[in-house]
């Protein structure tokens, strides 16, 4: 056995940078995103081993590839490239290339809680105080700030977003969106009176067709284009920085938080949340409520008015 390991292992050397890893990427059936971050986990394997000199890969050198990717990467990037390595190997044992030594590989421990903080109202009306709605690109970034502040949608759901996306459904409007993990539109979010009257006043500025995207770029270059993901968080940190809100832990994701949490500081339910959030389990919509639980906790003013009075 232990001789037939030995084989297999220089069977995956001579083959790690050839065609073994596209018969791989060809083998999985996922949807592209995740496929390129396969591609991306295993390139970083790879260099990694080449550079190392190691030809004969061990359990030992997937953990050691696995702390150094904690020190060069994000935990949640390191994580991801680590379930790569983890597939990879668990498809050569599957196929008799090569043992499965990334089995019981502990993950990437990452921090609890959430890593990136949420506006208070007030804040949030300052984000939205900040944008000038005198331009064509300050109707179009105002519009696409209060999408998010009132729905909780991700960049990905509102860079996919269609003109008649807009549509009626009972007594509101509606924006049917392609949730995460989705390949239809088959959800959707309400849209208040307000935001509906920035996206109308937006799309009417543009002039936009029906079947085009709802928010584009308003360049020479690119005008036209559906927003990328990339795009519109610089919008979103934009005006954050503007309004004198600036924190590495202050992102377009930080839209999302605000929306939840003003939602559950406003009195409504964790069921009714869950709803608006899209969140699949409501233990995810507890973490937002057991953090404000905590914030309201009397102690510490009871503590801080026992030494410094009422």
């Amino acid at each position: 056995m232990k001789q037939e390991i030995i084989e297999a292992r220089q069977e995956l050397s001579k083959r790690l940078n050839s065609n073994l890893y596209y018969e791989f990427i060809q083998f999985l059936d996922v949807k592209k995103n995740t496929l390129e971050t396969y591609k991306k986990g295993l390139k970083q394997f790879f260099i990694y081993l080449l550079e190392n000199e190691i030809q004969e890969p061990t359990r030992k050198d997937v953990i050691s590839f696995r702390d150094y990717i904690k020190e060069t990467h994000k935990a949640g990037t390191a994580q991801t490239y680590l379930a790569s390595v983890r597939a990879f190997f668990k498809w050569t044992d599957s196929e008799g290339y090569y043992p499965n030594i990334a089995q019981y590989v502990k993950s990437v421990k990452q921090e609890k809680g959430f890593k990136k903080d949420y506006l208070t109202s007030e804040q949030a009306k300052d984000v939205l105080n900040a944008i000038s709605r005198t331009t064509v690109a300050g109707l179009r970034d105002y519009a696409i700030i209060s999408l998010m502040l009132t729905t909780g949608l991700r960049t990905i759901e509102v860079a996919r977003a269609n003109v008649d996306d807009l549509r009626t459904l009972g007594n509101s409007t509606v924006l049917y969106i392609q949730g995460k993990g989705h390949d239809t539109k088959d959800d959707y979010v309400k849209i208040t009176k307000p935001v509906e009257h920035a996206i109308r006043t937006y799309l009417k500025a543009v002039q936009a067709q029906s079947d085009s995207p709802m928010f584009t770029s308003l360049d020479n270059k690119t005008k036209g284009n559906r927003l990328t993901t990339r795009s519109l968080s610089r919008i979103c940190k934009k005006y954050m920085v503007k309004a004198g809100y600036d924190s590495e832990r202050l992102t377009a994701h930080s839209f999302r938080h605000t929306s939840v949490t003003l939602a559950l500081l406003n009195g409504n339910t964790l069921e009714q949340v869950q709803q608006m959030a899209r969140h699949k389990n409501i233990n995810t919509t507890m973490i937002y409520n057991h953090a404000l639980q905590k914030e309201k906790n009397p102690c510490y003013d009871s503590v801080s008015n026992a030494l410094f009075g009422a």
